[in-house]
């Protein structure tokens, strides 16, 4: 019976936490016009100002109906268009994903995200073998399609998987290729340590290569430590507070090894989980770990970012003969929004010596929001068609963004569509251009 008084008494302090930061949002609406689930619902719950009310009588609601209350906050994208117009700043984000942990320490995980979580994401070694051995057999329930999108649908009619276009996991992640070069001892320029990301690592090994390639064309010096750990995102999207902060700890032990000058990755969620939610979730008490999560945050960059101002991106293209391509970029919310990165990564398509051509509302969220787009894939495929129909407007050949998630909904999408666009990463368009000639 202690065990439970104690634990109300901490779930009533964590939501009296939330009360002063609640206490900041003036109920103005000025969400409702950056919602993008709350322009094609038109529900007051959906809308940032509903659920900060939610919020607000979280404790009681909680005993009342939990379940409703989970279900309520988990209609959410996390993409911080909120956050981003909000007059008044109100980090939302930050709200949103301390109610989830709120409602979960109540509630507990469900059975499925307990392995997912605490079995193998807390535990990159073992993510990585099960994935590995996993690749091979998806044809066994993928069907074998041809588009330039490189998706698959299902061989079955399950609820999870019905009417997506997956992008399959390549056999190969870019983690099993560390071992054979030691990037360490290369480069004489500036110094950089390289976060992979899962999805990139398994799913797009071909942006990792493409960031190596360009970042040794520029003579970097590059540190890239195997066994590297998800940002935690995921996990703390999902309320699991503990798995968060074990990949945390995993991931700046393997950091702290090297000195460098800027942790640059690929991922806009990644980027922003790191610079964002590291510092602010994070809360062992261990000072010297917190000023390594600080410093490690000052130093993490978009790859883009670290191009466009530390390198002359066009010393060389701009010199060579051939076809121009018509590019449109789509803006992550997680990198735009969260981090007000819009500007390079359009600054390497142009270096590439590409057209680019700007599709309406580029920076309006493609829909998929992580596990939003598992638990709610019907209304994230209809935000992200009205994406694809932007895109398709454009009469592009390529689309490109820097987020391996909008790569993965965007890819969806243009497939449903029947569209024969690339779904590409700036970094991927800039090193075909250097060395595809």
């Amino acid at each position: 019976m202690s065990d439970v008084v104690s634990k109300m008494k901490q779930l009533a302090l964590d939501v009296k936490v939330l009360e002063d930061q609640l206490a900041v949002c003036t109920r103005c609406g000025t969400c409702q016009a950056h919602c993008p689930l709350y322009a094609l619902t038109r529900k007051e719950a959906d809308v940032s100002r509903g659920k900060l009310v939610l919020i607000q009588g979280l404790i009681d609601q909680m005993f009342d109906d939990p379940k409703g209350v989970n279900e309520r906050l988990s209609r959410c994208l996390l993409c911080g268009s909120c956050a981003h117009a909000c007059p008044s700043n109100v980090n939302t984000i930050d709200i949103f994903l301390k109610a989830r942990i709120i409602i979960t320490q109540y509630l507990g995980l469900s059975f499925a995200k307990k392995i997912m979580f605490k079995t193998l994401l807390s535990r990159p070694e073992t993510f990585n073998t099960v994935m590995e051995k996993v690749a091979p057999f998806q044809t066994l329930f993928l069907k074998k399609e041809q588009n330039l999108q490189s998706t698959s649908c299902a061989r079955i009619a399950s609820p999870l998987l019905r009417h997506r276009h997956m992008v399959r996991l390549k056999e190969k992640s870019f983690n099993r290729t560390l071992d054979a070069q030691d990037y360490r001892v290369q480069g004489k320029g500036v110094k950089v340590a390289f976060f992979v990301g899962c999805l990139i690592d398994k799913a797009f090994p071909n942006i990792a290569h493409s960031v190596i390639d360009v970042l040794k064309y520029f003579n970097a010096g590059i540190f890239i430590p195997s066994h590297q750990g998800c940002c935690g995102i995921p996990a703390l999207a999902s309320g699991d507070l503990e798995t968060f902060e074990t990949l945390v700890k995993k991931n700046i032990a393997l950091f702290s090894k090297e000195k460098f000058d800027y942790l640059v990755t690929a991922c806009a969620t990644c980027s922003s989980t790191i610079i964002n939610q590291w510092p602010s979730f994070v809360k062992d008490g261990d000072e010297k770990l917190r000023q390594q999560i600080e410093d490690l945050a000052q130093k993490t960059v978009d790859i883009s970012w670290l191009l466009e101002k530390r390198f002359d991106l066009s010393r060389e293209i701009a010199k060579q003969e051939g076809p121009k391509q018509v590019i449109t970029y789509h803006d992550p919310c997680h990198l735009k929004k969260s981090l007000g990165v819009f500007k390079e990564p359009r600054q390497v398509i142009l270096a590439a010596g590409h057209e680019l051509k700007e599709m309406k509302d580029a920076d309006a969220c493609c829909g998929m929001g992580g596990s939003f787009n598992l638990d709610q894939y019907d209304l994230s495929k209809q935000i992200g068609l009205k994406k694809a129909k932007n895109i398709m407007a454009t009469n592009c050949s390529t689309v490109a963004t820097s987020c391996p998630a909008c790569m993965m909904q965007i890819s969806d999408m243009l497939a449903k569509e029947k569209q024969s666009i690339q779904v590409k990463h700036p970094i991927e368009i800039y090193r075909e251009a250097l060395f595809d000639k």
